[in-house]
């Protein structure tokens, strides 16, 4: 990592930033056998941590346990970029054929409120996650992503955004908010805040498990397995099997390491960078002072936010995938992928160029073959599931946990009737043609954004043609 500069106690891999931070947390007991439950929970990320914290508060009798192979929070929860946002991945179109027009407004909707939900229930129970409700600022730094930018403003306007949803701002609110080198322009929505990542995980999980759920940790679950002739479905683990009236798969990027699971969802490598902490004088340059995330219009796009002690933490896709849908080795970062988000950082904000990278980390997200995320519960075989974020699910999280509680106790709500319910896709294609695919896909984005810097004023047809081969 020639010319870039790195810290003497810089980490090239681990456990995230956030972690090292806070500490890694102390290891609960693995399960102590074979156990009956009214619900298991496999994955103790925020998917598995906000279900159990939602059934328990509506049904305090309700015996649940949580399966984590690792600690609960060690995934995507404790690696992500901190972005609390109402951003849904995947097609509105598609997602409007299920129920309707509405219904996808009405997902979008609850989206936004699921925002200030999560900040709600972090301050009611007493959890410090850094917190900080800035919004968010998309910027377009070419005239392709300007054009881009204000065709999905149009866009969105027509699925529930309203003025006070998304805006463009003025050259002057730009400036004032944000100095990002060469943007050409902007949008503001407020329905975003910063976030510590493994701060509301390591919260989280102690909430739940002062509510009585019983958190396993150290406990690899290899298979589930849907109910027989009106048996329990059950989780297979390292140390017993676990049966219960419903198993609910919360596993987002590990989801291929089950058993019979290996094409659902491909995980998807994401990796961060963050410096150390930025002296005022940097500051005076970049501005920033309402601490709102950041993202760019490329197709290989970056996300960032200002830390609360001072740092830019910024992400964005390195090795997008590794065949076989084999995920990081605990969060070991390439050297290239460093490079390639210093160089990023330093482009955005010249006035970083000589800030020092302290850490670097990688992480897994889950991606359905048609990028649309989905919660669904089968009443007949006990199996449920929830996730496929595509990296926009920390808010999505929690809305997942309110519907599958919603669903587990047979409740027809407003939850239960948003058009991501019961959505189910084809798997990923088999090896070699999965990993050739992905590959194929991300040169193509690359290669369009370098069209794009040169000399596009269009989306390029670079990113036309991967748009098209992925799926999305």
């Amino acid at each position: 990592m020639k010319g870039i500069p790195l810290t003497g106690d810089f980490a090239n891999g681990g456990v995230s930033f956030w972690y090292r931070q806070i500490g890694v947390p102390d290891r609960r007991a693995a399960l102590p056998g074979s156990r009956e439950y009214d619900v298991a929970i496999v994955g103790g990320g925020y998917t598995g941590l906000w279900t159990a914290y939602y059934l328990k508060k509506a049904q305090p009798d309700l015996r649940i346990a949580i399966l984590e192979k690792e600690f609960a929070g060690f995934g995507a929860s404790g690696r992500n970029g901190g972005w609390l946002s109402a951003e849904f991945a995947g097609s509105r179109q598609r997602h409007a054929k299920a129920r309707g027009r509405q219904a996808m407004i009405d997902l979008q909707h609850a989206m936004f409120r699921a925002v200030d939900e999560v900040i709600d229930v972090t301050r009611e129970e007493g959890i410090d996650a850094d917190i900080h409700k800035g919004g968010l600022v998309h910027a377009a730094t070419n005239p392709a992503q300007r054009r881009r930018l204000r065709e999905e403003l149009k866009e969105l306007r027509t699925w529930g955004y309203g003025e006070q949803d998304l805006r463009l701002m003025d050259r002057d609110e730009q400036r004032e908010r944000i100095q990002v080198a060469g943007a050409l322009e902007a949008t503001y929505s407020p329905h975003c805040a910063r976030i510590q990542p493994a701060k509301l995980a390591v919260g989280l999980a102690r909430v739940v498990a002062e509510l009585g759920v019983d958190i396993f940790e150290g406990t690899t679950v290899t298979e589930i397995r849907p109910r027989v002739a009106g048996g329990k479905a059950s989780a297979v683990t390292s140390h017993g099997v676990v049966s219960a009236e419903y198993v609910i798969r919360a596993t987002e990027g590990f989801t291929a390491s089950i058993q019979g699971q290996h094409r659902q969802w491909l995980p998807m490598n994401s990796s961060m960078i963050v410096t150390e902490p930025l002296p005022a004088d940097v500051w005076k340059h970049i501005g920033w002072e309402g601490r709102e995330l950041l993202g760019d219009e490329a197709h290989a796009y970056i996300y960032a936010q200002r830390t609360s002690d001072d740092r830019i933490a910024i992400g964005g896709r390195g090795v997008p995938y590794r065949y076989g849908s084999r995920t990081d080795v605990r969060g070991a970062t390439q050297a290239y992928t460093v490079a390639l988000l210093w160089r990023m950082l330093v482009k955005l904000f010249p006035a970083t160029a000589d800030a020092r990278i302290q850490h670097s980390w990688c992480g897994v997200l889950g991606v359905p073959r048609d990028w649309c995320s989905t919660v669904h519960l089968d009443h007949a075989t006990g199996l449920g599931w929830a996730g496929g974020y595509v990296g926009s699910g920390v808010t999505t999280t929690n809305l997942a946990g309110r519907t599958l509680r919603d669903l587990v106790l047979r409740n027809d709500t407003e939850l239960t009737a948003l058009p991501w319910v019961g959505r189910q896709v084809r798997q990923w294609e088999p090896e070699p043609l999965r990993w050739a695919g992905v590959q194929v896909i991300y040169a193509l984005f690359r290669a369009a954004d370098r069209h794009e810097n040169d000399r596009g004023t269009n989306t390029s047809l670079y990113a036309r043609l991967g748009n098209l081969i992925s799926g999305r």
